[in-house]
């Protein structure tokens, strides 16, 4: 089933920093949004989340840094417990093992605080509870940011392992053209808050338009990283 927004726009302190986005997402799509820092990508992510969920639609949202999504004070057997009830989904001990397994920290202590896992353990498990309610879109913001390119790469290929067939769409925001090159079919570019460019991946590649699309592809050291 097709997700569709529209309008979506944002303005602060009398600036606006968003301007009027509509986005149509397919079941299963895999879909980047790039663009330089401060090209409006987070801001569309954020709008596009709340719109959906006002909808009633099953959204989730992996950030940056599992910083943002993880209490150090608590256990994170407390997190997905909590995970759980916020989505309303039963507890189910099957489910857990089966999505832990699939971002193989099946065997990480969640008696543990956040701090007693390495950082990229505790972003696979923020992905793992993004994962309990099954949703039709994940927006992932940046997730292998603060990831070394190996550990990226490998987490980034247990997720779409985990989605392959399933029809979650992804939509990937990133700075990190390598990244979203390797990982999604469509790409959007953004530039002062709008979508100046849509295309496929191999088409915007090879046949960049806009200066912004034209700046992205002009550094081509991207194609050397693994993720």
């Amino acid at each position: 089933m097709t997700l569709s927004v529209s309008g979506l726009g944002a303005v602060r302190s009398g600036r606006t920093i968003l301007h009027p986005t509509s986005l149509e997402i397919a079941s299963g799509d895999r879909i980047g949004l790039v663009g330089a820092s401060g090209s409006g990508k987070s801001t569309l992510g954020h709008a596009l989340i709340d719109d959906l969920r006002a909808q009633g639609r099953g959204v989730a949202h992996v950030p940056q840094s599992p910083d943002e999504a993880l209490d150090p004070l608590r256990s994170l057997e407390f997190h997905w417990n909590e995970a759980e009830l916020a989505l309303k989904a039963p507890p189910d001990a099957d489910r857990r093992k089966r999505l832990l397994s699939a971002l193989k920290i099946a065997g990480g202590d969640l008696g543990k605080r956040p701090w007693g896992w390495s950082r990229g353990m505790q972003q696979r498990f923020v992905i793992a509870m993004a994962l309990i309610g099954s949703p039709e879109l994940i927006v992932l913001d940046e997730p292998t940011s603060a990831l070394d390119p190996v550990i990226a790469a490998d987490t980034m290929d247990l997720l779409e392992s985990h989605l392959n067939g399933t029809g979650t769409a992804t939509l990937l925001i990133t700075h990190d053209l390598g990244l979203a090159a390797r990982r999604v079919s469509r790409l959007m570019v953004m530039d002062e808050g709008r979508v100046v460019e849509a295309a496929s991946t191999q088409d915007l590649l090879e046949c960049p338009r806009t200066g912004a699309a034209k700046s992205l592809c002009a550094h081509r050291s991207w194609l050397a990283v693994p993720c």
